[in-house]
């Protein structure tokens, strides 16, 4: 037990007494370093000034001296300024692996100094000074352990800070805010061109998933952001991409149902993009045939999108065109509807539409008949025609 109590305090002796001539020589060892550091990587005066990093550099190599020598009760000087060194590097872009390397190389720097001091002041203390190698050695790990968290964490919070700025410059793209430094700064951001082929899809968020940032597939790139009610993809087309594909791989990701914008010619025009897909859903509602789509494209449906585009009008449309009908008991008019809407979706074909119905087709032609004299329409004129196509839309996608 003495003896290795008399070897501890020679070890403290020997390192207390090299450690004061390394403080004295920690300017040279920053020039050294430096030197050796400039050799390694350009990168190192890329990221960092000149005068910043000898600053800091021979800080942290004279907290790191002091480390060695310091009780085990005493502040970690060397741990805080790693810590602050490993975030300052973060935020100037220096690769961590480089940041790493420095801590390595100073480690050997600052070891093969010491074995000088002891070689030239006291050659017998030698052996003394090598038991301490862990003992430096673990110092230098810490530290480069500590940067190394710092960093990490910083490189998080600033890819977080990043990806929340991006969210907010889309989200300002989607509710029509389009200057030109918005564009931009969206552009470089999302890595996207301020003029392409772009379209937006709405879905009604029946489900609740996470926020996607980026996903890509069948040569498109969507960039997901969810809302109260819904979700929103804003997606790049390329030079070749339709709707047609879109639209397939939504309904092959998403049970919708949602609506598909118009393709637009740029970022800036994403708000209306956005507006024309939410209409676009709306002509979806609650009565959505079986077996019809479940992802709409506006483009497939603007008759119907203007209707429920006005819901005002589209009221009064029905109490002028379907007025008499609504007095029916709600079974009767039921059936009428239904007999109207199997007609029109056989492309008037009667018997298609009693095929649907699962009856004669001389039911259909006497539904029918019934349903020209109450609203004083016949189905064989254009317009007559074209007004109750209109007012049955109207009927099942607005509140009645």
């Amino acid at each position: 037990m003495d003896g290795r109590r008399a070897r501890t305090d020679q070890e403290r002796t020997v390192l207390a007494a090299a450690s004061a001539v390394l403080i004295e020589r920690a300017g040279h060892l920053t020039d050294l370093l430096i030197g050796e550091l400039r050799a390694h990587s350009p990168h190192y005066d890329l990221a960092v000034p000149a005068d910043e990093h000898w600053q800091q550099i021979d800080e942290a190599l004279r907290y790191g001296i002091e480390a060695i020598t310091a009780p085990r009760s005493a502040p970690r000087r060397d741990l805080e300024f790693a810590r602050q060194l490993g975030r300052r590097r973060a935020e100037q872009g220096l690769p961590l692996d480089l940041l790493l390397h420095a801590y390595r190389t100073a480690g050997y720097l600052v070891w093969d100094e010491l074995l000088d001091i002891v070689s030239a002041k006291d050659p017998g203390a030698l052996p003394v000074l090598v038991h301490t190698a862990a003992q430096v050695w673990a110092a230098v790990d810490r530290q480069a352990a500590t940067v190394a968290d710092a960093y990490r964490s910083t490189e998080e919070d600033m890819r977080r800070r990043s990806d929340e700025r991006v969210q907010a410059l889309l989200d300002a793209l989607l509710e029509g805010r389009s200057s030109p430094a918005v564009v931009a700064n969206a552009a470089a951001g999302l890595d996207l061109p301020e003029q392409g082929r772009y379209a937006v899809a709405v879905l009604r968020a029946d489900r609740r998933e996470r926020f996607h940032r980026v996903t890509a597939a069948a040569g498109l790139r969507f960039f997901w952001r969810m809302r109260t009610d819904c979700e929103i993809a804003v997606v790049a087309l390329g030079d070749d991409a339709g709707l047609g594909e879109l639209a397939a791989e939504l309904e092959r990701r998403c049970a919708g149902p949602g609506g598909l914008s118009p393709v637009v010619d740029g970022l800036a025009e994403l708000g209306l993009a956005r507006r024309l897909a939410e209409t676009a859903m709306l002509t979806c509602g609650a009565a959505e045939p079986p077996g019809g789509s479940r992802i709409v494209r506006l483009d497939e449906r603007l008759p119907t999108a203007l209707v429920v585009g006005q819901p005002e009008l589209a009221a009064r449309l029905v109490a002028e065109v379907f007025g008499p009908l609504l007095a029916l008991d709600p079974g009767d008019r039921a059936v009428l509807l239904e007999t109207l809407d199997a007609w029109l979706g056989a492309e008037g074909s009667a018997g298609r539409a009693a095929t649907r119905l699962y009856c004669h087709r001389n039911t259909v032609f006497n539904r029918l008949r019934r349903l020209e004299q109450l609203t004083s329409r016949s189905l064989s004129r254009p317009r007559d025609l074209t007004e109750m196509t209109l007012a049955l839309d109207a009927f099942r996608l607005t509140p009645n």
